[in-house]
């Protein structure tokens, strides 16, 4: 197998965040008269424009404000952030730099925006170990669709099939596969199912144990 390229998701895949997510989208959505369940909020994980808008009118109904609710989910996120920090998952700093190391490259392929993004990266001091930072808000549709991930490896002249993706939600787990990269699940919040499973190259339990597979 030849990878000289490991384009990676980051929140609940590098960043220890995705639990985040789990909690405030449905504390901004109880503030505008709805109730989502626990399973209902890991369903948008990674779910990227244009799908996150209409999954939520799907759930609550076609009046849904989507870009208050969002507003408001990111400024009881951030807020959090702020008062308890942001942690890499376990094994992120080994592997960076061991890729650093062996000249292997790195990216970033999110669903955050860019702005939020570098400043997370900036926050915990890895932002050096990326080429390139790709955020849904540059292409037509984000995850699940393959647009992130071959956006991503246009930019960085790479062919999907030589591009290791490293994702930990069934979202992103989709829109890699459809790209042509291989894709190494790291779960966070959820494991992968049988069908999920299959779309995999690898599934591994913290990051540093990509190292076996490079």
């Amino acid at each position: 197998m030849h990878i000289d390229t490991v384009i990676f998701d980051m929140d609940g895949t590098l960043i220890d965040t995705e639990k985040y997510y789990r909690i405030f989208w449905p504390m901004a959505l109880k503030e505008f008269g709805y109730e989502m369940t626990d399973e209902q909020a890991l369903s948008m994980r990674s779910l990227g424009r244009p799908f996150a808008p209409a999954r939520l009118r799907e759930m609550f109904g076609p009046q849904l404000d989507y870009h208050a609710v969002r507003e408001r989910r990111k400024a009881l996120m951030e807020k959090r952030l702020e008062q308890e920090g942001i942690e890499l998952r376990p094994g992120a700093l080994e592997l960076l730099t061991w890729l650093k190391e062996h000249g292997i490259r790195s990216a970033i392929a999110t669903a955050t925006d860019l702005q939020r993004t570098e400043k997370y990266l900036g926050v915990l001091g890895i932002r050096d170990y990326f080429e390139q930072v790709i955020s849904a808000t540059m292409v037509k549709e984000g995850k699940p669709s393959p647009d992130i991930y071959l956006h991503a490896c246009r930019q960085l002249g790479r062919h999907p099939r030589d591009c290791m993706a490293v994702e930990d939600s069934p979202n992103g787990v989709l829109s890699a596969h459809r790209a042509g990269c291989r894709v190494v699940m790291v779960p966070d919040q959820t494991d992968a199912g049988p069908e999920l499973e299959k779309l995999l190259y690898a599934k591994a339990k913290s990051l540093d144990e990509i190292i076996a597979l490079l």
